[in-house]
């Protein structure tokens, strides 16, 4: 007989990241991944540096430097929160944990991909709820319930929209979902928004027995490549993940790094202020090239090239001249890209490729 995986797998469309390189392109703009283009601060550099002679030791299993350091920069519970490789494996961790064959995950309709991809895994089944403006609908989202429903998802800022939800929004879904279901937030961008009516989702948890926060060290932070995530759970679903999770999940290095960077708010800062600067130019210099954008509080923005076909001559054009963007056809927006915002001197070479591109 042969081997036959789960129910689900084979349904699954592997996630593929944004490109990296280009043959025969020596200088690359990249721009597909949503990376800080600061980069890792100094002090998060140096801790990671600092690990050298400890190599061959086991990193703490809790993470109780990482977990005490977050709490302290966040104000929070250190005992709610659980420390992943990055959060996308607390995200597939929790749906391990409360999502069995035939249950179903709610998720917005542009949500992250990773959402259906972890619920198919399991064997669940995953619920689109559609989105109204590029925003994600809380009447669509709570009408996509039904008995089966054991996990809501929604990315508060939402990538690859940029759209957001607000607190009387958000505390609204939560009223009205069963006491069953689990609303995971997912937060991964929320350190750069400043709009007085968002919130990140930790008052909600602290409020709530069945609501958790996710949130990164790879966006603001610029540590994708050490794979740095966190929850922020009830003690009951914490204790959930700490028996599912690896007991070794998150490296010696990385660790050390995310202490340091995020006790580090002047690099937090400049990092916001460079991203809203440009992040505002580049908006009006792609509308001076009758091209729409969608507002975004995160650290990219969606164009709109009217049409999928339009917008896939541009993602090649684009990553001949050495910017690599991202195309949005798995998100059901094939008529647009996702431009990570950059440095400057990046930026300029987007706006100037764009423009050799709409003068074609």
């Amino acid at each position: 007989m042969a081997l036959k995986p789960q129910p689900g797998i084979m349904d699954v469309s592997p996630y593929v990241g944004g490109k990296s390189k280009v043959e025969g392109v020596d200088r690359i703009c990249r721009l597909a991944s949503n990376e800080n283009p600061l980069g890792a601060s100094d002090a998060a550099k140096e801790a990671y540096q600092s690990i050298a002679d400890d190599l061959h030791r086991y990193p703490d299993g809790g993470s109780y430097l990482l977990r005490s350091g977050i709490a302290d920069a966040e104000n929070l519970d250190a005992d709610r929160i659980v420390c992943g490789a990055g959060s996308d494996e607390l995200l597939g961790l929790l749906i391990q944990s409360y999502v069995g064959i035939g249950d179903e995950v709610v998720y917005n309709e542009h949500g992250f991909l990773m959402y259906p991809i972890g619920t198919k895994i399991a064997g669940g089944v995953p619920v689109k709820s559609a989105e109204k403006d590029l925003r994600i609908d809380i009447d669509a989202m709570l009408a996509a319930v039904t008995e089966k429903t054991r996990i809501v998802f929604l990315a508060n800022p939402n990538n690859p929209t940029g759209s957001y939800v607000t607190e009387h929004e958000l505390r609204r879904l939560r009223s009205e979902l069963r006491g069953d279901i689990l609303l995971v937030i997912d937060a991964a961008y929320c350190e750069y928004v400043d709009n007085a009516d968002y919130i990140s989702g930790a008052s909600l948890v602290e409020e709530n027995d069945n609501v958790v926060m996710t949130r990164t060290f790879s966006k603001i932070h610029g540590l994708a490549a050490l794979r740095i995530g966190w929850a922020y759970c009830s003690t009951e679903v914490a204790d959930v993940l700490n028996r599912v999770r690896g007991p070794f999940n998150v490296s010696l290095a990385a660790q050390a790094a995310g202490v340091a960077a995020i006790q580090d708010k002047a690099h937090i800062e400049r990092s916001k202020e460079l991203n809203s600067r440009l992040l505002n130019w580049f908006r009006q210099q792609v509308a001076e090239l009758k091209l729409t954008t969608h507002d975004s509080v995160g650290n990219f923005v969606l164009v709109n090239f009217g049409g999928a076909e339009r917008a896939a001559s541009a993602l090649e054009f684009l990553k001949n001249k050495g910017v690599l963007v991202r195309g949005m056809a798995a998100y059901g927006l094939a008529e647009h890209i996702r431009v990570s915002i950059g440095t400057e001197e990046e930026m300029r070479v987007v706006i100037d490729s764009l423009t050799a591109f709409t003068n074609e």
